[in-house]
């Protein structure tokens, strides 16, 4: 099977950029933060090369990819992996469903 192209929604940009600005504020360090990123991009990576590793989640057509406190959520098309949703499972799970029903 072919590497898959990986494309991010704005909706998922904008939530993982949020979270490390977040970490970076509350640790006054970019450690974290670069160390959240690194794992968010192999695993984006890994979800390419394989799209079914991961397990099919309750809402149609998408599947979730768990990183500790973290998630992403994507959709596999022909030719790419979208990426819907940066998640922090920490969240309330209904702002999720909201996000997931609008992609």
């Amino acid at each position: 099977m072919a590497k898959k192209k990986i494309i991010w929604t704005e909706t998922a940009a904008r939530q993982r950029r949020s979270i490390l600005e977040y970490w970076l504020h509350r640790n006054r360090s970019n450690a974290y933060s670069l160390k959240l990123l690194k794992l968010s991009n192999d695993k984006a990576v890994q979800i390419a090369a394989n799209p079914l590793l991961y397990k099919a989640a309750d809402f149609p057509n998408t599947r979730t990819a768990s990183m500790s406190h973290f998630s992403l959520y994507y959709k596999i098309t022909d030719d790419s992996i979208i990426i819907t949703a940066f998640w922090d499972n920490r969240q309330d799970p209904k702002k999720l469903l909201e996000i997931l029903r609008s992609k």
